[in-house]
């Protein structure tokens, strides 16, 4: 019975723990291959994706285009995420980039 108590509890941890954790795959526009790396442009990035309150990780896959963007969906939601990485300079599946956004990048990071 202890066991079965204990199972149960894991269980309904994992059914709720899942339900609020996301994975979205969100298609950009990334126009060099160091932008994970730049001090400006990726750094940057980085410190701006983390104070999304909710985002948990990132990846961002500059072969594809694309960030993996695992994040709590009780804290934010995929159109913030969007937007907030539209601010940052980059387009976001349909969001484009902000022109303000845009201004900021280093000129390698620009069509």
């Amino acid at each position: 019975m202890k066991h079965f108590l204990t199972l149960l509890a894991v269980l309904l941890f994992s059914v709720s723990y899942g339900q609020k954790n996301q994975k979205a795959i969100i298609q950009t526009t990334i126009e060099c291959d160091h932008c994970k790396q730049c001090e400006t442009c990726g750094q940057l990035f980085a410190e701006k994706m983390y104070k999304i309150d909710g985002v948990k990780m990132y990846e961002l896959d500059t072969q594809k285009s694309e960030f993996t963007v695992y994040y709590n969906s009780k804290k934010t939601n995929l159109d913030l995420i969007r937007k907030s990485i539209s601010e940052m300079g980059y387009r976001a599946d349909d969001v484009p980039a902000t022109e303000e956004g845009y201004a900021l990048l280093d000129g390698c990071c620009k069509k």
